[in-house]
């Protein structure tokens, strides 16, 4: 089994990745548990997504810091940090920093928003529901951004879930996005306690975000060989020819 496909043991930690896990951390110890649950502090209120808030009150700096808090049960944190270490380490290794940070910024945001939209439809068809109401937290909008560049770019690669079973990269996201397709279909918008549709956007959003990267990718790599083409010039000289009977020589 060749290292494309084989399962990398690597506990090194990315720059960014690091700072990022530093920041949920702190908000979630320093303004959640201790300003809110020992002062008092209403903190959540101002920072979660909450899609009332986002859609009538103009709250628009939600969708971008709800992901940044969590909920009271460490696990939830927990998690959500290991896998943007695990994830984020060797994507950011790959892209380097600054897109890294701007794609997981934007499949965060991304998945808030269309969060916002679902539960917003979802009231319209279903009057006096309490989706709209609601508040959203966590980083795993933006982790299943990762996920899904992870099994995209590393689709090859054999992952053991559950630490037994092993699959390939692609396939495990694959059956992640169905399950919580699955998951989303058969509860309401909100999900309970899991926003399973904020999970689905973090997938469409960076899904999207990848495509529109590309595309300028190739834009720009196109433009600057067009501008290289039209800087070649072919230069003739036919003054001094050479009495051997050889035509002109040409250079680029």
């Amino acid at each position: 089994m060749n290292q494309g496909q084989s399962v990398q043991m690597n506990f090194s930690i990315s720059k960014t990745v690091k700072w990022l896990v530093i920041i949920n951390i702190a908000v979630w110890l320093g303004f959640q548990i201790i300003l809110e649950q020992y002062v008092g502090v209403s903190f959540s209120r101002w920072f979660a997504l909450y899609p009332a808030k986002f859609l009538y009150d103009f709250f628009l700096w939600q969708p971008l810091t709800y992901m940044f808090l969590h909920t009271y049960q460490p696990t939830h944190i927990f998690f959500n940090m290991l896998m943007l270490w695990f994830l984020g380490t060797e994507l950011e290794n790959r892209w380097g920093r600054k897109f890294f940070l701007s794609y997981y910024l934007i499949s965060g945001a991304g998945a808030g928003l269309i969060y916002c939209i679902g539960t917003w439809i979802y009231f319209l068809l279903k009057p006096g529901t309490t989706a709209l109401v609601i508040p959203v937290m966590g980083a795993s909008g933006a982790i299943f951004g990762l996920l899904l560049a992870y099994g995209i770019i590393f689709g090859e690669r054999m992952i053991y879930v559950m630490g037994v079973f092993p699959m390939k990269a692609k396939f495990f996201v694959l059956i992640m996005g169905l399950v919580e397709l699955s998951s989303l279909l058969t509860s309401d918008v909100n999900g309970g306690d899991v926003a399973y549709l904020a999970h689905l956007g973090g997938l469409v959003s960076g899904y999207l975000t990848l495509v529109a990267w590309t595309r300028i990718q190739r834009s720009m790599w196109s433009q600057k060989a067009k501008k290289r083409n039209r800087n070649l010039r072919l230069v003739v000289d036919n003054e001094k020819q050479p009495k051997t009977g050889e035509g002109p020589k040409y250079w680029n």
